[in-house]
């Protein structure tokens, strides 16, 4: 895999994960505890033995930059690396970054330099563990100019993806993007050609692109500087280039989460506590999923009732019960609370002992929840500061709701707290 360069695309703005994204790009929001986005697909190309990485960018990188310079050192003995390319003007430039091939083409000067014979594009967005090198194996044996990667589909969710059409060799024949009724129907494969049993490939007749790819190197700079109006791969320069290349398909069966949504990512965080077997695992020594050392002390439970939750190093938890929950770094809750299917991200630091007590005296809000409060089905961002006896219910079961004034959004009924927002005592929501 020396001969192999991964390329990450950090996504837009991120407006689908908004609020989490309003003070940090979308590979940086937090996952599973302790972990960021974007340690997924940097651990996927470790794990398969592709040391160098580039993770294109262009909305508030800072934080993201700061993770990946501290997790990601491989030293002066190998040429490995992981490096943000953020959007920058140039001469020939001077915009935003336009999708997803136009971020790629702003950065081909970079890219050509590199001795390689195949990219690996990837998206920062996805929850799946996936060996790289039996995706860049099978491209080598198709001789393949792009190689998808796509997964089986069946016909409820077949709609809500781009479809795509195979002949009897693999080949991608015919793009359809979220079709419907017959023109869904029309694009029924035999998945048992890219692997599957007969009963599964009964199930499961359509075959939906992952966003992840493989090109020849020669083959990616021909089509980028050649239809320099195309701005995206998957809608653009893949469909339009399939006539013309060989563009294979690789087939995955296994679990795969977009968790661009805020619910998306909701539910994929909390599925993590399933028992006895979460439908995805940080505990596989094989493929381990890599993130920034920290230096924190064990947890400290004092008289608790857990039920079912991931909790992070460093929490201080007093007299409290939680459920189904995953609670982050350094998260603090005082007596007598109550979390239920949540997920609190933590703090980037502690409150001074000193500080959190003066400020407990003056009736300001220390960090972490407060004594006798009830969260459900919430999202706590990092560094938020929840009153004494507050309720967030949703109550009223609002779907969708602004209140970032008050410190809070509601997306598909599940209350997302900002990060750093102070929810004053006693408040309910």
């Amino acid at each position: 895999m020396k001969k192999v360069l991964g390329i990450i695309l950090g996504g837009g703005v991120g407006s689908r994960l908004y609020p989490l994204t309003k003070l940090r790009a979308k590979p940086a929001v937090p996952l599973g505890s302790k972990y960021r986005l974007i340690d997924i697909p940097v651990s996927n190309c470790i794990n398969s033995e592709i040391l160098k990485i580039y993770v294109l960018t262009q909305f508030n990188s800072a934080s993201l930059n700061r993770h990946l310079s501290r997790a990601y050192n491989f030293g002066g003995i190998s040429e490995g690396f992981v490096e943000v390319l953020a959007a920058q003007q140039t001469t020939e430039n001077p915009g935003w970054f336009q999708g997803t091939a136009d971020a790629v083409r702003q950065y081909l000067w970079l890219l050509k330099e590199w001795d390689v014979d195949e990219y690996v594009i990837l998206s920062g967005d996805h929850l799946y563990r996936m060996d790289y090198s039996k995706f860049v194996q099978r491209h080598r044996e198709t001789n393949a100019d792009i190689t998808l990667s796509v997964l089986p589909m069946d016909e409820k969710r077949a709609s809500d993806f781009g479809l795509m059409k195979i002949d009897g060799h693999g080949r991608v024949v015919d793009f359809s993007e979220k079709p419907k009724g017959e023109a869904l129907r029309n694009m029924q494969v035999d998945t048992a050609s890219l692997g599957l049993s007969p009963e599964e490939a009964k199930k499961s007749p359509y075959i939906a692109s992952m966003g992840i790819y493989v090109f020849k190197k020669d083959v990616l700079i021909n089509l980028l500087e050649s239809h320099p109006e195309q701005t995206d791969f998957g809608k653009e320069i893949i469909p339009e280039a399939a006539p013309t290349h060989n563009v294979q398909a690789y087939l995955f069966d296994d679990y795969w989460e977009d968790i661009g949504t805020i619910e998306a990512f909701y539910e994929a965080n909390l599925a993590l506590t399933q028992q006895p077997k979460p439908p995805f695992s940080f505990y596989d020594e094989k493929a381990p999923i890599y993130t920034r050392p920290r230096h924190l002390p064990p947890t400290k439970l004092l008289d608790c009732k857990v039920r079912e939750s991931i909790i992070g190093e460093g929490c201080i938890l007093k007299e409290c019960s939680i459920s189904h929950s995953v609670l982050g770094v350094r998260t603090r809750i005082e007596s007598n609370c109550v979390i239920e299917d949540s997920l609190l991200m933590g703090s980037d630091y502690y409150d001074p002992l000193a500080e959190r007590e003066s400020s407990l005296e003056e009736g300001k809000i220390p960090m972490g929840i407060g004594a006798d409060s009830t969260i459900r089905r919430a999202i706590i961002d990092k560094n938020a500061r929840i009153g004494r006896n507050v309720l967030i219910l949703n109550k009223d079961r609002v779907e969708e709701s602004n209140r970032e004034e008050q410190g809070f959004y509601i997306r598909s009924g599940i209350v997302v707290v900002l990060k750093n927002a102070v929810i004053p005592n006693g408040t309910v929501i």
